[in-house]
């Protein structure tokens, strides 16, 4: 097929591009031209590149026409933030017979009711992040069910993999946490740390959006959550972190306020944002439709992103992770 990747040099294009390549597809990527991909692969020298800014072009109305001019088999955007941009790409696209496979969020389920979370009782979202990715699916699926463009959306957990930071222990981006574990010092957890995350390899991800335009027929239509078939509690996360460096996890239990006293307040605002939801999702219904079959867990997640950390150096850690 001719496959259109939107967004292609962020986490999931870094694995998804390679992957398409591969798999004998012919890959027109679309970036903003201002950054690599996170790991390099020889498959990136067979890809066309086109660069664009879709922010400014969406704001001038030639996006849409652009992509559509390319006239692909599939368009995969991994971009697209609101309704009005999802909306300008449907116009675009509408009477052709490009399937579009939207890249959303599990934010746009909200607080957990029923465990694990399934696209049937997923509880409405909050935050403008996930109420936009939730009306932009929502948008999509009726397309679809008029007889309009043929579209997929696919919301993926906290993606993690190597080259970047991963969603800690406490739900948030500070590295300190994991100095301080392999340090065998004591850490505050907000809460009962019980609550617990999604995490998802970036790969994993990456073979959920190959399988989604390769199984078409199966697709269209539909939402699927996409993460590791298993899930990390704060107390876990902690815990396993800890072992990696040969030492216990010292958890301190204390109240959000206390928390927010003690920590920086856009590392306070992530975990709230993370731990509140304390989300679990099952995996059943990408792998029934799609063949989706996670090749990391959680916990293999995790550590393959911070190991890549450690060992490029951009975290303090006070021993060796142990292989």
């Amino acid at each position: 097929m001719r496959i259109v990747v939107i967004g292609a040099t962020g986490h999931i294009g870094t694995f998804l591009v390679p992957r398409l390549v591969r798999a004998g597809h012919d890959v027109v990527v679309i970036s903003r031209g201002t950054r690599s991909a996170y790991a390099d692969a020889p498959e990136w020298a067979r890809v066309e590149r086109i660069t664009a800014d879709r922010e400014q072009e969406d704001r001038d109305g030639t996006f849409g026409a652009r992509i559509a001019g390319l006239r692909a088999d599939a368009v995969i955007d991994l971009v697209c933030f609101t309704v009005d941009s999802a909306r300008a790409l449907l116009d675009a696209l509408r009477g052709s017979d490009t399937h579009l496979v939207h890249c959303g969020s599990i934010w746009r389920a909200g607080v957990s009711h029923v465990l694990p979370i399934t696209e049937e009782v997923a509880t409405p979202p909050f935050g403008e992040y996930g109420t936009q990715k939730d009306a932009i699916a929502r948008l999509y699926k009726e397309e679809t069910a008029s007889g309009g463009v043929a579209t997929t959306s696919l919301h993926p957990g906290h993606i993690s993999g190597p080259g970047w930071v991963p969603i800690g222990p406490l739900g948030n981006l500070d590295t300190t946490v994991i100095t301080k574990l392999s340090a065998g010092d004591a850490i505050e957890v907000p809460g009962l740390g019980a609550e617990s995350m999604a995490h998802v390899h970036a790969d994993d991800v990456a073979r959920a959006f190959q399988l989604a335009v390769e199984h078409r027929d199966a697709a269209v239509g539909e939402d699927f959550f996409v993460t590791a078939d298993t899930a990390l509690t704060v107390r876990g996360y902690a815990h396993l972190v800890a072992s990696w460096f040969g030492q216990e996890a010292r958890l301190e239990s204390v109240t959000w306020d206390r928390f927010r006293e003690t920590t920086a307040p856009e590392d306070a605002e992530a975990s709230w944002e993370h731990l509140s939801r304390s989300q679990v999702f099952s995996t059943d219904k990408p792998r029934r439709l799609l063949g989706y079959a996670p090749a990391y867990t959680a916990s293999e997640t995790v550590l393959d992103a911070w190991r890549w950390l450690v060992d490029n150096g951009e975290v303090e850690v006070a021993r060796p992770l142990a292989r």
